[in-house]
């Protein structure tokens, strides 16, 4: 008898397990592909490797601008693939290190849930009062004639790639779409990126995004806003512009970036009475299920799909079923978008404080009031936002646009989990020189303002 059965060995499932390994339990992890999950092996790292190699290339370009002589430089997409897989390879190796030393037992092979308390895999039936779901994602398809040929890449094929296009076109202009934008546009290609709402990363604060939108623009990538992509024949892309008319246009290779889709299927949750939809398994702050006993984390649920999301819900989930009290606050969670310039983000946009009728003070500087930040980001741009109560001054969203901004929301993302106020923020004292100086300067312009 175990006292938890993991069903998938992504962030969310591997530090689950072997979390609650540590805490003494017996624990078994069943995973149908390769420990790490979707983030490791076809996201998050091979995507951010990518992303190194194509604003190295950049910065070589840029490289007199620091007194620097790059003569001759070329981008190599075989040798950048190669790099990629080593950096999984050691990676990958790490995870199954930890699960190791954890005591956790790992079994590779499809898992169904047979009965509440009750796993099926390859012909053997495992029991325990506790099963946690975190079966992840897969790229989502949307209803588009074509869009499941072979020509189309998406987010786990475009990996494979062994050369740069002369022309890519993206489908989708959220956080995927956007960076692999801003990759294969670093690395010499001409871009299109085709976006159905008014707006690119939709979700963040829109500020925020227009900024970003405005930067990309100047890089010359090309975006389709308010656009509905009708058809896809070979290289072909048929569209209907955000004015009502119709387009198209070729591209050697279209990417379908459109987001990812919770893995749902085939895995007994109706036999089991869970409550789920293709949107995602329906779940508490506490990580539970409708069913006593089922617990989900991670992109699995839909809720926040990023691997340090799925993380924090697997520990609250292990911690909750064993009788440490847990609790998640998503309005806490920060998010990064890995475009070059960086978007980094915790708490309430400013449209989402307008909506709910909170009463809010702003304050917005340029990166640039960093001197690291001028130090190393010689012509380039950035700001960042406060939000902050009208009347207590409390911290409610942090959001920034500009390189190295994901290295310091963390602090904003501590600041908005406890509730701190601008007068305690303002006795932290920030390193200098670091980037991190242009937060510590949002906090104090808002502190400064008139309530």
């Amino acid at each position: 008898m175990h006292d938890l059965i993991v069903i998938g060995a992504g962030p969310g499932g591997y530090e689950a397990a072997a979390h609650a390994a540590r805490m003494g339990r017996k624990v078994t992890l069943i995973e149908k592909d390769r420990v790490g999950g979707v983030c490791l092996h076809a996201g998050c790292i091979p995507a951010k490797t990518f992303l190194r190699s194509s604003k190295l290339f950049q910065e070589f370009g840029e490289a007199s601008a620091y007194g620097i002589r790059a003569e001759s430089f070329a981008f190599d997409m075989p040798a950048v693939v190669e790099r990629k897989n080593r950096v999984v390879g050691t990676l990958t190796r790490g995870v199954q290190g930890m699960l190791k030393r954890a005591g956790v037992e790992t079994i590779t092979g499809h898992a169904r849930l047979a009965s509440r308390g009750v796993v099926e895999v390859n012909g053997e039936r495992y029991e325990a009062p506790n099963i946690l779901i975190a079966t992840g994602s897969r790229p989502a398809v949307p209803p588009i004639p074509g869009i499941r040929s072979e020509s189309v890449l998406d987010s786990n094929t475009v990996f494979s790639l062994t050369r740069v296009p002369e022309r890519i076109a993206i489908i989708g202009g959220g956080y995927i779409g956007l960076e692999f934008a801003s990759f294969f546009q670093e690395a010499g290609a001409q871009v299109s990126v085709y976006e159905m709402l008014p707006q690119i990363a939709a979700g963040s604060d829109r500020e925020i995004s227009q900024f970003l939108f405005q930067v990309m623009k100047r890089k010359g990538i090309e975006f389709h806003l308010s656009c509905r992509v009708l058809e896809i024949e070979g290289n072909d892309l048929r569209y209907a512009a955000g004015d009502g008319s119709r387009a198209s246009a070729s591209a050697d290779y279209i990417l379908n970036a459109t987001g990812r889709a919770p893995l749902v299927q085939d895995l007994g949750l109706e036999a089991a009475g869970v409550d789920f939809t293709a949107r995602g398994i329906r779940t508490s702050d506490l990580g539970k299920t409708n069913v006593p006993g089922i617990w989900a984390c991670g992109d699995v649920t839909g809720r926040r799909m990023l691997a340090h999301a799925a993380t924090r819900e697997g520990i609250a989930a292990v911690n909750n079923m064993f009788g440490k009290k847990d609790r998640i606050r998503y309005g806490a969670i920060p998010a990064v978008i890995y475009t070059h310039p960086e978007v980094s983000s915790v708490g309430k946009s400013e449209e989402e404080l307008q909506a709910e009728g909170t009463e809010y003070r702003k304050s917005v500087v340029p990166m640039a009031v960093a001197g690291r930040f001028l130090v190393e980001s010689d012509g380039q741009s950035g700001i960042v936002k406060v939000l902050v109560g009208a009347r207590y001054g409390e911290i409610l969203g942090v959001h920034a646009v500009g390189d190295s901004s994901s290295e310091f929301i963390v602090a904003a993302a501590a600041m908005v989990e406890t509730g701190m106020s601008l007068t305690d923020a303002g006795r932290i004292i920030f390193p200098h020189p670091t980037v991190s100086e242009a937060l510590r300067e949002a906090l104090g312009a808002a502190a400064h303002q008139n309530v």
